[in-house]
Formats: structure tokens, sequence, C-alpha cells
């Protein structure tokens, strides 16, 4: 079995002659999650009829959309969720898959340094996987950043991290993983973004993800940097938004939105007790 890989920006067309060219029947999309659909529809444009492998950070939903569309052109689809680093080593990295031909998948993966553990599911429970373990990994730290950056802001930094060290070992050093990360955070908002999509369909909010989503959209100044920026520079960008004042004219304008709602309840309330009291005095 031959395999073909995708991602956004080849030329499809030469994507295909070389599948047919090699005897190539499985295409493996790997793509930032907002393509991950429109290259499902160019790969079905170019009537692709072999395993379409999507192994790109999205949400299950999103996951069988792109099910969807290849497999209306006769090709098969298996949904597939990667989870560790790049796999230059062996045991570190672990590829997920779900749908009918997933263990034909697995085998092309055996004795190379990706694991590939074929989950006997449906397609989509392998996005669904690998979003569930990332709504953690990569939420948390998000949420961990956010907590240092507003310790910082009240003051209470020091205090925070010497409560951690006595009632949560280990959370001092975890929260300063965002800096570690920060040059390549903004690839994660999309994925944040498909995680929400996901807690959502199941009827769960998916504030969390969004919020982690805009957090990482911040640190994007950081993208293509020569070496992490120190933790206090991340807590700076995330505190700098453009958002910041509206919000705060937002807020401002909901409490005078209350204020006036709440005067005109006390109006109409004398009103009406004025009214009650002139019916009493009726003879």
């Amino acid at each position: 079995m031959g395999l073909v890989g995708t991602q956004r920006g080849d030329a499809l067309s030469r994507a295909r002659r070389r599948a047919r060219g090699c005897g190539a029947d499985l295409a493996l999309s790997v793509c930032p999650p907002h393509g991950a659909l429109d290259l499902a529809r160019e790969v079905a444009r170019e009537r692709f009829e072999g395993i379409f492998v999507d192994a790109n950070a999205i949400s299950a939903g999103t996951a069988r959309s792109v099910g969807r569309v290849v497999e209306k052109v006769g090709a098969s689809f298996v949904d597939g969720g990667i989870i560790g680093p790049p796999p230059v080593e062996a045991g570190r990295s672990r590829l997920y898959l779900s749908g009918v031909r997933e263990a034909e998948v697995a085998a092309l993966f055996t004795g190379s340094n990706l694991e590939a553990i074929a989950m006997r599911a449906p397609a989509g429970a392998a996005s669904a996987l690998k979003a569930c373990y990332a709504a953690w990994t990569k939420g948390a730290t998000a949420l961990l950043a956010a907590v240092r950056a507003l310790a910082q802001f009240e003051g209470v930094e020091a205090a925070l991290l010497s409560e951690w060290k006595l009632s949560q070992p280990g959370l001092d050093k975890r929260s300063e993983a965002v800096a570690i990360q920060a040059r390549k955070a903004w690839r994660w908002v999309g994925e944040m973004e498909e995680i929400a999509a996901g807690f959502e369909a199941a009827g769960l909010p998916g504030g969390f993800q969004l919020a982690a989503a805009e957090l990482y959209s911040r640190l994007e100044g950081f993208k293509g940097g020569d070496a992490p920026p120190a933790l206090s520079q991340v807590t700076a960008m995330i505190r700098r938004s453009p958002r910041r004042k509206s919000a705060k004219a937002a807020t401002r304008r909901e409490a005078e939105a209350s204020m006036a709602k709440f005067k005109f309840g006390t109006a109409a309330l004398k009103r009406d007790a004025a009214k009650r009291l002139r019916t009493q005095r009726r003879p």
C-alpha cells in the first residue's frame, strides 16, 4: 500500500499524480485545524477513492463532516488523533485511529517511531480522544498562564507561589510551561476553538477553550522568535489586549442598562402604589 501526504498549500493535482505514479491508495491529511474540511473537499474534487486519513486536531463533529465529504466520492475514511511530540524517537508519540479500515492503516506504521493504535471504534472517536486530552494539557497551560498574569497584576504572585509549594507541589513549575510554548502557541488557537465546538455539541460550556484560544492568540507576537521569552514577557503580552478597554466599556454599559431598568421598575412600583391608594380613598 502506497501513501501520499497532503497538506494545505499542496497542489492537489500534483499529489494525485504522485499517487497514481506510485500506486498509492492512502492519503494522510495533516494541516491547521481550520483547513481540514477545505482540504478534504479538494481531495474529493480529485475523485480520490483510496483511504483518506485525517490526523488533524479537530472536533469529532468536524471529523465526521470530513468523512462524509470524502466518502461521497468513494473514499474510505479513517479518523486519526496524534498525541505526543513529533516522532523523532520511538515510544513518545501515538496515532490513535478509528473507522472501518483503522487496522489497515495502523499496520502501515508497524516498526516506525509513531505507534499507531486502532481503537476499534467508529470514526470520530480518535478526534474526540485527542480533543479531551488537549483540552486538559493545552487548556491547563493557558489557565495557569492567566492565573500567573492575574497574580502579578494584583501583586500577590510571591504569596501564590509560596502557597502552591505548600499545597500544590510542582504547580509553580507547571505554570511556567507557557513561556517554553509561547513561540508556537498561535498554532493552538484553531485547536482550542475546535475543542470548544466539541464541548458545546455535547451540551457543555465551551468557554473554557474559547478563553484559551483568545489567550494563545495574544501570544502570536512571539511567533518565529529565536529563544523562548521570559514568563514576565508572556504575562505582559497576555494582559495587553485592545479588547480590554472595550470589555470595560461593555461592562459599564450593562451596569447602566441595569440601573435604568431598576429606576424604571421603581417608578412603576410607585405609580402602582399611588393608584391603589387613590382607589382605596374612593367612597
